[in-house]
């Protein structure tokens, strides 16, 4: 196909939702997870043609994933049913205010298996962008192999390279995902990551790391920006030894749950667009803003026309 902006490759699952502590019971909301399929929802929402590459159960919950990604205006065309393991399963519970936690069930699931033949499958027409993720070479060997069989055929075929680092510690430890995430780093043109996340992509970083000199470092490789998210406190990006902050958006906090996402969807929608730093750096923090505002993983990403919502007074009624 022509026309294809993005292309996204990761393990999405299904998750059971609840308010109350998983141990006492009660109702369960059933929606969907996952970080890459949270961000081609993110970009198909402001306008953007995206593709979500994996691979999901024979069963009545790997349909329901297929059915609300088509919904979202995703393409799954090159999703792959997997007959022998069955979708994943991502358990969140509210437990103090907009603080949650998260149970995975995820060991051999369909995503897990994850393959270079599936990254070829949904890289067989070329996008404008990858991103990929760091949760998804925790999951197994093989999907490890087919992220960086993704990012190969990406950076052959000319397309930018986004990896968010999310690190996952349920998945891997900090020294597995060292070894991994920081040759995975270096083969991206945008490094997406929280400020805690930095040491993870750096060969000899223990604890801290500063900003500038990550970004000078991964430079040096070809990285053609380093972005910093911060929650609460914001965001920066640092390209060719300038840096660009914006503030966070002061909203309400429902869920933080998938803002990470939010805000990556967002500021690498202004990159497609063509827009500057500051600016794709400010429709980042929106759609971040957006995302907390509202409980879900993905539910409260904005449409384009809705942007500017943000700026509009308190209480105020649109008629």
């Amino acid at each position: 196909m022509t026309g294809l902006d993005v292309v996204t490759l990761g393990e999405t699952m299904v998750s059971l939702r609840t308010s109350t502590p998983l141990r006492l019971g009660g109702s369960l909301q059933m929606t969907m997870a996952g970080a890459e399929s949270n961000v081609a929802i993110g970009l198909a929402r402001l306008g953007h043609t995206v593709r979500w590459g994996g691979r999901v159960g024979s069963d009545e919950t790997g349909e329901y994933l297929l059915r609300t990604l088509r919904a979202e205006s995703v393409l799954v065309d090159t999703v792959a049913i997997d007959p022998e393991r069955a979708t994943g399963l991502m358990l969140a519970e509210r437990r103090i205010n907009d603080v949650s936690r998260v149970s995975y069930y995820r060991s051999d699931s369909a995503g897990s298996a994850l393959s270079p033949a599936d990254a070829a499958a949904c890289l067989a027409d070329r996008p404008r962008l990858l991103h990929v993720t760091g949760i998804t070479p925790a999951l197994s060997h093989s999907a490890a192999e087919a992220v960086a069989e993704a990012v190969r055929l990406a950076r052959a075929s000319g397309a930018l390279v986004s990896l968010d680092v999310n690190y996952r510690s349920k998945l891997w430890s900090i020294a597995q995902a060292r070894s991994s995430l920081s040759v995975l780093a270096r083969s991206a043109d945008i490094v997406i990551a929280s400020d805690d996340e930095l040491a993870l992509i750096m060969n000899d970083a223990p604890g801290p790391t500063d900003e500038m000199l990550a970004a000078d470092d991964l430079a040096k490789s070809g990285v053609r920006m380093l972005v910093v998210k911060r929650g609460a406190r914001g965001a920066s990006v640092y390209s060719e030894g300038i840096v660009v902050h914006a503030a966070a958006i002061s909203v309400p906090v429902q869920d933080t749950i998938g803002a990470g996402d939010a805000f990556s969807a967002g500021f690498l929608s202004g990159v497609l667009d063509g827009a500057t730093i500051s600016e794709s750096l400010q429709r980042g923090v929106t759609t971040g803003a957006f995302a907390v505002a509202a409980v879900g993983d993905w539910e409260g990403a904005p449409n384009r026309s809705e942007l500017a919502l943000l700026a509009a007074s308190s209480g105020l009624t649109l008629r």
